[in-house]
């Protein structure tokens, strides 16, 4: 006993020695690279100040802007990818006379909204932080708040501008007079910043709801009269809507239209794409302040986590209702103008992740933007992921598969589970053998009785002597008769590869389920057969995810061979059919995708299930896939019945294969299966219904549902 104590005493010390060590090397290396930081800064400053660098300016500007234009060449994927973003151009500048001043309200229709009466007339205070506005702009801005059809509201100013800029207070003080008492005006013995004086806002604010505004943006006329609609029927506590982005004076000079999904929190911590026009009850506030000054400049990005955590009822109103006006300075026109910002938001998105229990993840910036993020979450031990690949035939398709998986994933703890499904070729018998690691073809003709001919039995019975060494060791070996059991699966000797045999027609739905059943991972993953990987940690990103709680199926992003987008996420309603469509589909690989949303992990309503990513139990709580679609649509039935469960389900940009689409089958557009295709199509409108009718919540309602690149409806 007491040598076993005095070994642990040992033990300890010798941990906390090593640990030791650690540390002093640690600090080590930081002192050095904080020398190293101070020396590169030295540096800077010195070129920085160096005449000829400053009489390069000009030069340099014009490099930069040619720099700019190539990664925007990049970024569309080349002259095709160029093409179709002047074509998506072209029908965005047709839409967007529709949601400038043409939206306005009629007079008719704006005094039916004053004259509204809800049963729930909440007071909503509008809050403005001010700080040496340009005249126009505090006019304009004070006069889109006046238009408010919706009557019940109060603006508070708190101002911190500066003596030279005085006639922001005075216009203040004029527009207060007018404003029968709903204008609250203060001005600042010192400014606060956006955080100090919105937080000042808020100390004069009276109503039952908090609205933030910023000093030179504008509000359509029934912005507010919206919101509370949207309070009364939904019973709302956060609420926001579209926006566009403007240049100069003009509204209708739009510049980006941002078209949004429903509450979404992936998309959220990894872009702020709720942004304005932000209206929250109080009572989320719970005794916190608004904005964090240690957050500046990413101050509403924090609030935003922060409340919608709060928040019971989070409603987007699908209307472009608040116009954000670019110029010079503002974040609208571009992040450089405040380059605090990026590491204010990457804090912001890290204590959000620390507060829903989150360790040792990581935040990086996208080539999307400064302010989009790639957040990598720390995967917890080393569960088993089990592959499951329906096969018929096309050996080749299958070898590349497999031969991707087995050379290129990092992640070592999967199995993969082969479902043979009526093979007839010499080939994949060939391949079989070779998996399994036995030194004879494995049959697999759909039907075979076992009945041979006389040469056919006796070359079987030297096949099966000898493997019958093999036999007697593993009991799910090659049956006597030659053929794949009928049950169970045949496995490697490694126990990595193991092949299920189903006799039936092709089922997809129960081909995936039969795998599932003879799996043995904590996790299933659905791969189709004409893959191949590209991303060599595929299953660690999509894993990050599948691990969460909150999360159901989660998808890879898929490539045809020449690099365009096969898969990027599932819209429910897109398509000719009305069921469901590819979004970016055929986009270039290197497209940043309609507001970056092609370079971070999101939330969507379903993934294919090419790649499908899922826990083992979760897959049998939900019934595995509805056999009744036996061809298609049977993934997106299954990430359906996730998210009635309550479940998120995620696509990740970061997880990359190429997907040979239809190698394997064939497509769905003539003769029977374009009948049955119809069928299954009818069979998914009647059993969601009611969600088809509501539309995706992660596609915003103006989009049209007959393209798949994020375009508007005209018209």
């Amino acid at each position: 006993m007491e040598m076993r104590e005095s070994m642990e005493e040992m033990d300890f010390r010798e941990a906390y020695e090593r640990e030791h060590l650690k540390c002093a090397d640690l600090a080590g290396r930081i002192a050095d690279l904080e020398a190293k930081n101070e020396e590169l800064e030295w540096k800077l400053n010195r070129i920085k100040n160096n005449p000829l660098w400053k009489a390069s300016r000009p030069a340099r500007d014009v490099l930069h802007w040619i720099i700019r234009q190539r990664d925007r060449l990049r970024n569309c994927g080349g002259p095709r990818g160029v093409l179709q973003k002047l074509s998506y151009k072209r029908r965005e500048r047709q839409a967007m006379k529709q949601f400038g001043t043409e939206s306005f309200p009629s007079p008719e229709q704006a005094a039916a909204e004053r004259e509204a009466l809800f049963p729930r007339m909440v007071k909503v205070s509008i809050l403005v932080p001010l700080w040496n506005n340009p005249e126009q702009y505090q006019r304009e801005m004070l006069d889109s708040v006046m238009a408010q059809t919706y009557q019940n509201w109060e603006l508070c100013l708190a101002d911190g501008s500066d003596e030279a800029h005085g006639y922001v207070g005075e216009i203040c003080r004029e527009y207060a007079e007018k404003s029968g008492g709903r204008i609250r005006y203060r001005h600042l013995d010192k400014n606060g910043g956006i955080a100090g004086n919105t937080n000042a806002c808020l100390q004069m604010a009276t109503g039952e709801y908090l609205g933030l505004l910023d000093q030179d943006d504008l509000l359509h006329p029934s912005t507010l009269y919206e919101y509370v609609r949207a309070i009364n029927e939904q019973d709302a506590d956060y609420l926001y809507c579209d926006e566009t982005t403007f240049k100069g004076d003009d509204i209708n000079r739009m510049l980006t239209m941002h078209f949004k999904p429903d509450y979404a929190p992936d998309n959220l911590r990894a872009n702020n794409y709720i942004c304005h026009f932000s209206v929250f009850s109080r009572k989320l506030l719970d005794g916190e302040e608004l904005f964090r000054p240690k957050f500046d400049g990413s101050q509403d990005h924090d609030m935003i986590l922060r409340l919608t955590d709060n928040a019971e009822r989070i409603v987007h109103v699908p209307r472009l209702l608040y116009y954000w006006r670019s110029h010079a300075g503002s974040v609208a026109a571009g992040i450089d103008a405040k380059p605090y910002a990026i590491e204010a938001a990457k804090g912001a998105v890290a204590e959000h992740l620390g507060k829903h229990g989150y360790e040792h993840f990581k935040i990086e910036s996208t080539r999307a933007f400064e302010t989009i993020f790639r957040i990598r979450y720390n995967i917890i031990g080393t569960p088993k992921i089990s592959i499951v690949i329906p096969n018929k035939d096309h050996g080749s398709d299958l070898r590349r598969c497999v031969t991707s998986i087995l050379e290129k994933s990092t992640y070592d703890n999967y199995e993969i589970v082969i479902v043979e499904n009526n093979s007839e070729t010499s080939e994949i018998r060939e391949y079989y053998s070779q998996l399994l690691g036995y030194g004879c073809d494995v049959p697999t003709e759909p039907g075979d009785s076992g009945q041979k001919s006389h040469s056919e039995a006796h070359t079987e019975k030297e096949r099966i002597s000898g493997s019958r060494q093999e036999e007697e060791s593993n009991p799910q070996s090659l049956r006597r008769d030659g053929r794949l059991p009928d049950t169970g699966a045949l496995r490697s000797r490694d126990g990595k590869i193991a092949i299920v045999t189903y006799r039936g027609e092709f089922n997809y739905s129960a081909i995936n389920n039969l795998g599932v059943e003879q799996s043995s991972g904590e996790y299933i993953l659905l791969l189709n057969n004409d893959t191949e990987v590209i991303t060599v940690n595929w299953m660690e990103e999509l894993l990050m995810y599948a691990q969460r709680a909150d999360v159901g199926a989660v998808g890879a992003k898929l490539y045809y061979p020449d690099k365009t987008i096969q898969h990027a996420g599932v819209v429910i309603g897109l398509g000719a059919h009305r069921t469901a469509g590819h979004t970016h589909y055929r986009q270039h690989r290197q497209n940043l995708g309609y507001m970056g949303r092609l370079c971070y992990a999101q939330d969507v309503t379903a993934v294919t299930g090419a790649c499908l990513l899922v826990k083992k139990e979760l897959y049998l709580a939900a019934g595995g896939l509805d056999e009744g679609f036996a061809v298609s649509l049977n993934d997106v039935d299954f990430c359906l019945k996730l998210r009635r469960m309550g479940l998120l389900n995620v696509f990740t940009p970061f997880a990359e294969l190429f997907h040979y689409e239809s190698a394997s089958r064939g497509l769905d557009d003539t003769g029977e299966r374009a009948e049955r295709y119809n069928r299954e199509s009818a069979r998914f409108r009647e059993k969601w219904k009611k969600e088809l009718e509501a539309g995706d919540p992660y596609y915003n309602p103006n989009f049209s549902l007959d393209r798949s690149d994020y375009s508007l409806k005209v018209g």
